[in-house]
């Protein structure tokens, strides 16, 4: 079962979505604020987040940005503006798609639909006989599944979203732990010993490189 957070302040819209979504067997959050649904999407998993962009608090738009500083979850951007500019700040910010208000059901249930197909089908990492499936955040390596903190997880899909770049310990702590973050940069050697250690019994090739004074990088393998 699918699980979606709205965050949607208008309460019809949120109980009609909530009834819709629901029959059509996906599991519903909902928020009515940008500021209570920003934590909930950095505090749990979801499959989908389905956010407006008119929010108490704090903007959908100001929410997307902090989202996307943390997770890749697919987003859905529902709201009344319908302008280009409004489409383009929403697009350019990291949303997968774009609804305004009023649309059908058929359409976004549609959308929703290309959306976890697409997840379903690109959003896989590769590394030899290493996959991380982005989707229901799990990682394998030839089918047997490794256990990987939050914090692990998200500091390996970086790096393999970012192969063959080597990335400073700072901009390593700016993408994966945030701009707030003030602890001293060797929290980042710390979190690549314990991935190192828990991917070595299933890999015989070191996979995460470091680069001396710099930082690290994964590189395609040759």
């Amino acid at each position: 079962m699918n699980k979606i957070l709205l965050i949607e302040d208008d309460e019809a819209i949120a109980r009609y979505l909530e009834l819709e979504l629901k029959h059509e067997g996906y599991a519903l959050v909902i928020q009515d604020n940008g500021k209570s649904g920003l934590n909930c999407a950095l505090e749990e998993d979801f499959d989908l987040i389905l956010l407006d962009i008119l929010l108490p608090e704090m903007s959908g738009l100001e929410v997307l940005r902090k989202i996307r500083k943390e997770k890749n979850t697919p987003i859905i951007m529902l709201t009344s503006k319908g302008e280009v500019s409004d489409k383009v700040a929403g697009l350019d910010s990291g949303a997968n798609d774009y609804i305004a208000k009023p649309f059908f059901m058929e359409e976004l249930l549609a959308r929703i639909r290309v959306v976890f197909r697409k997840d379903e089908t690109d959003n896989i990492l590769q590394y030899g006989a290493l996959k991380v499936h982005v989707s229901s955040r799990t990682v394998t390596v030839a089918d047997e599944e490794v256990q990987l903190t939050k914090r692990e997880y998200d500091l390996l899909v970086y790096l393999l979203k970012n192969k063959n770049i080597v990335l400073s310990r700072e901009k390593i702590i700016e993408s994966v732990w945030g701009f707030d973050f003030y602890d001293n940069t060797n929290i980042v050697d710390v979190y690549i010993k314990s991935i190192r250690q828990k991917l070595e019994p299933f890999m015989p090739e070191r996979m995460i490189q470091t680069v001396r004074g710099i930082g690290y990088v994964i590189k395609d393998k040759s």
